[in-house]
């Protein structure tokens, strides 16, 4: 089984990854390669920070890796959060003040209609490729929901009419941006 390094500490990240990887690929964490670095996010874009990250673990372990970056968009906020996603409420990655700030700016607005975008940035070798994945809804008016992270509870997709934390990991997955920009990595990387 192909070992690959996905430059995440997030738990929950690694966890949607590995399910849709399933056995085809062993995915490893920067934790699990003594990697406790605190990576840089300082593009402006989210493909320029999946690559750094991709590109600092690759330089600095030399291993293959993947590193995603992913943010949310809201169309009556000209797109806010968007890159900064998670950390809209400050530095300290806090989902429920994210959350209640993203509630809060939203107040009164009629139209709410948001996607969440996330790239992928692969470094695999010596090359460099790039996917994509996106799903497009709206911002709810209150939270529903106890599963997923991060936005989960006040998204809700267009293809289900209920947020991604009322639904099941799987079902998420087949339809969440990052479950779409994983298929096309992993696809990718079978036909290698």
């Amino acid at each position: 089984m192909k070992k690959i390094v996905f430059a995440t500490n997030n738990a929950h990240k690694l966890e949607e990854v590995r399910a849709i990887a399933g056995d085809s690929f062993h995915i490893l964490s920067l934790s699990d390669i003594d990697c406790h670095d605190d990576i840089p996010e300082t593009a402006d874009t989210l493909e320029g920070n999946a690559l750094i990250k991709a590109r600092w673990v690759r330089d600095r372990y030399g291993m293959d890796c993947f590193a995603d970056d992913t943010g949310l968009m809201v169309d009556a906020l000209n797109g806010e959060p968007g890159v900064y996603s998670a950390r809209y409420a400050g530095e300290a990655h806090d989902a429920e003040a994210n959350m209640a700030k993203l509630l809060e700016k939203m107040n009164g607005q009629t139209d709410r209609k948001a996607h969440f975008s996330t790239v992928i940035a692969l470094c695999l070798d010596g090359e460099e490729k790039i996917f994509e994945g996106r799903v497009d809804g709206t911002i709810a008016v209150q939270r529903s929901g106890a599963n997923g992270f991060g936005y989960d509870p006040i998204f809700v997709p267009d293809e289900t009419g209920i947020s991604f934390a009322d639904m099941t990991a799987e079902a998420k997955n087949a339809i969440s941006h990052r479950g779409r920009a994983t298929e096309k990595l992993f696809q990718y990387l079978k036909d290698k």
